[in-house]
């Protein structure tokens, strides 16, 4: 039997060379998608008809992400378990596989550029883990023993399932102003995580990591470096003035840009991404900063964080004012958060000064 076996596994790695070939091609595709920009097509562009192509595909028919979800069940059962599909039936099930993958892909590049960065850059993004998740289906599947289906390879499949799925989470509103909206909230989301972790640990009190057991490596709890001296509070209740501020910011611009915001012209639509590119550095900022906050803080680096962030946030404010999600009507929030961000900021300055 063990020879028989033997005599079976070099026959099963050709019946398997086809998912070989669509492995490769796959990688292409990715390379290309990482890489590439969406071209300017000549025939016009219909956004209801990208979103059938690329989601639901209307009724009764399956659209480009359903259709590759289909086709990982179809290639993961044929290698689920014995008898293996001939060399004939994997070269289909890898041309079928292949075939979704650029279908998908193709879509993506349908989406002109003018339809907004942030748009594109959401669909570039569901596309690429669709992608990703293909190959590494495939890889699972030429990896695995030939007898049973290894939970790797179940695992695989599920990720593709939940990639393809993800296309119906994606913004679907008045082209680039539901993208942008969508975006604004997933930062605004973080921001009050970040904001209401570090106004915990003030409150807390004098020992931010009094939960962690004494340690010899960590040395104990009462080494001040692990305290917030009189000093570091007052220079950390303006930083909490800024990040704060960064939420508040957030949610002013995104609640303008609910109410205001527009994709009916090149302008609007590039104002709109303007605003989603700054505001999402406002995050990333506003994490550094609270990394810096924690003892035993450093002043300097302090204030080099929050002066970091007061420069995002002071141009986010500068891009929503001269944008047309700004009429006179939302003037007064520009200006009392640019009034706050500067206070704080000068704040900041005044408690380190001494440490030039």
């Amino acid at each position: 039997r063990a020879s028989v076996a033997l005599r079976g596994r070099p026959a099963a790695m050709e019946a398997r060379e086809p998912l070989r070939d669509v492995r490769g091609a796959l990688r292409a595709v990715l390379a290309r998608l990482r890489e590439g920009e969406p071209s300017e097509g000549r025939e016009p562009f219909e956004l209801p008809r990208f979103w059938d192509a690329l989601g639901t595909g209307g009724p009764g028919r399956a659209g480009t992400f359903q259709v590759t979800s289909q086709e990982a069940t179809k290639l993961s059962l044929a290698f689920s378990r014995p008898p293996l599909p001939s060399a004939e039936n994997c070269r289909k099930l890898s041309e079928d596989v292949q075939n979704a993958i650029l279908a998908v892909a193709t879509v993506y590049y349908w989406l002109p550029k003018g339809q907004g960065t942030t748009l594109r850059k959401m669909v570039r993004d569901a596309t690429t883990e669709v992608v990703e998740g293909m190959i590494q289906l495939t890889d699972t599947i030429l990896n695995a023993p030939v007898e049973s289906l290894s939970q790797e390879q179940l695992i695989s499949t599920g990720g593709v399932w939940e990639a393809c799925e993800q296309v119906s989470n994606l913004p679907r509103g008045e082209y680039n102003q539901a993208a942008v909206v969508s975006a604004l909230a997933a930062s605004l989301g973080v921001v009050k995580d970040a904001v209401e972790e570090m106004e915990q640990a003030l409150v807390e009190g004098q020992d931010p990591f009094g939960d962690i057991m004494e340690d010899e490596e960590l040395g104990f709890r009462g080494n001040r470096d692990t305290y917030w001296s009189e000093a570091d509070r007052q220079l950390l209740s303006s930083c909490m003035g800024l990040m704060k501020a960064s939420k508040a910011c957030l949610k002013k611009v995104l609640a303008a840009v609910k109410a205001h915001g527009k994709a009916d012209s090149p302008e609007h639509i590039a104002q709109l991404d303007d605003l989603a590119d700054i505001a999402n550095e406002i995050s990333p900022s506003v994490d550094e900063l609270a990394l810096s906050m924690y003892p035993p803080v450093n002043p300097l680096a302090v204030r080099f964080n929050a002066a970091k962030l007061a420069s995002v946030l002071t141009k986010v404010l500068e891009i929503a004012k001269t944008s047309h999600v700004c009429p006179p009507s939302e003037e007064g929030w520009v200006q009392f958060l640019t009034g706050a961000v500067d206070h704080n900021m000068n704040k900041v300055k005044s408690f380190t000064q001494g440490q030039l």
